[in-house]
């Protein structure tokens, strides 16, 4: 991963301690801020984890790997597994075009990284952290607006995006509804709108192209909010050899 681990994100925190009291009563709950408490627990490497999910064309199955070019393209519902702690929740993406590489700026630092771009059958599959950076909203508070929901966003954002589009064409948002912040999923969860300081991490994802399934190999970008790095700061996930892809409900 790049990039350091700002100590005054770190010590804010403490302040969100009493933001959580108020969100729980105000029925946010979990979904308005993450991991307030790390734990000193982790990993020592990435896993390479196999993708499961619960097949939509056979109902109340056992997980099976996930199959790429079976996977919907531009879903507006919200596709999340957790990799590779048990409290990093990601985003799973599918476009209707190829999705290349690109260089991707943290604000906060100044420092560019470079995106790999999509894979899959098509190079058009995509993972995120679904942990917003800028103070760890979770899905659906934060979730992937496809293309022709934009419309829906406040309206702010949409006069960003408008200036945004004349250079940058985007295929759908990643926005967080707490505060505000949007990425752009088609160019490394880069940053569209703050208060985020800090892209979204993306995960390298392995294609198979014999078995057209995914694997999860590790993230890049800045660090995960609320962790000391993206492999401590939680428990493992309860098998690192595959993980289950679920679908919740768009908001």
């Amino acid at each position: 991963m790049t990039g350091e681990v700002d100590p005054s994100r770190r010590g804010f925190l403490k302040a969100m301690v009493g933001l959580s009291a108020v969100a729980a009563v105000g029925g946010l709950g979990k979904g308005v801020v993450q991991n307030l408490i790390t734990p000193a627990v982790g990993l020592t490497n990435f896993p390479e984890t196999l993708l499961y999910w619960n097949d939509p064309s056979t109902p109340n199955s056992a997980p099976v790997p996930l199959k790429a070019s079976q996977f919907e393209v531009e879903s507006p519902s919200v596709w999340i597994y957790y990799y590779p702690l048990s409290d990093e929740p990601n985003f799973v993406i599918r476009f209707d075009r190829e999705v290349p590489p690109t260089s991707v700026t943290i604000d906060a630092t100044g420092e560019v990284y470079t995106f790999t771009g999509g894979v899959g059958p098509d190079n058009s599959i995509v993972s995120y952290s679904a942990i917003c950076q800028h103070l760890g909203c979770i899905p659906p508070i934060i979730h992937y607006y496809p293309p022709g929901q934009e419309g829906t966003l406040p309206a702010n954002v949409i006069s960003s995006l408008k200036t945004y589009n004349v250079t940058k064409p985007t295929y759908g948002v990643i926005h967080c509804n707490c505060h505000g912040s949007t990425y752009d999923p088609f160019r490394g969860a880069g940053i569209i709108t703050h208060p985020t300081q800090r892209p979204l991490p993306f995960v390298t994802l392995k294609y198979d192209d014999l078995t057209d399934t995914l694997y999860a190999k590790k993230l890049t970008g800045p660090v995960v909010f609320g962790h000391p790095s993206d492999l401590t700061g939680g428990h493992a996930i309860s098998n690192l050899s595959k993980t289950t892809v679920n679908k919740l409900a768009s908001s």
